[in-house]
């Protein structure tokens, strides 16, 4: 089995309901066992200012399907939610990056692993560095180290996913 992780975000619709019901979600994929979750974390948007604040989370699972195959039943997801693509860092209801898996390294046209910016992103180590502190990024560095470099950017943690099964 791989160990994968994956960066969840949401900000419409109820994005803490929408955070909690995709990784409930997660649970239901085959061949994949969701191992861990962080807790949720409110977040100012990047990339496009113009929108609420987001909600997100990381997820840790183990998985015996390939990169390719884990990344489509993401985006499946993404569309059950209603995730909609109008322009780059829009709004959306559900956004799910596969960030890393085991120790591969590859890029597509439609995934690159390990994700190419994780590194660069509050919203992504904060809440990687609580489940996985240890974890050693190709960026250089352990991701605990990574993420101190985010602590006083206004992150707040809000709670503990609790899975409803």
């Amino acid at each position: 089995m791989a160990i994968a992780y994956i960066a969840l975000g949401s900000n419409l619709k109820d994005p803490v309901q929408q955070v909690g019901q995709a990784l409930d979600a997660l649970k239901q994929l085959p061949q994949t066992q969701l191992v861990k979750a962080s807790s949720l974390y409110l977040t100012a948007p990047v990339g496009y200012d113009n929108q609420p604040d987001f909600i997100n989370a990381v997820a840790y699972v183990s998985t015996s399907l390939t990169p390719e195959a884990l990344l489509t039943h993401l985006l499946a997801i993404e569309a059950a939610f209603g995730r909609e693509r109008p322009f780059p860092n829009a709004p959306r209801v559900l956004d799910l990056d596969l960030l890393l898996y085991d120790n591969v390294k590859m890029q597509t046209t439609v995934l690159t692993l390990p994700h190419p910016r994780m590194h660069l992103r509050s919203f992504v180590m904060l809440p990687l560095a609580e489940i996985a502190p240890e974890l050693v990024l190709p960026a250089g560095g352990s991701v605990a180290l990574l993420a101190e470099q985010f602590l006083d950017q206004g992150i707040k943690k809000l709670s503990h996913y609790s899975s409803k099964s």
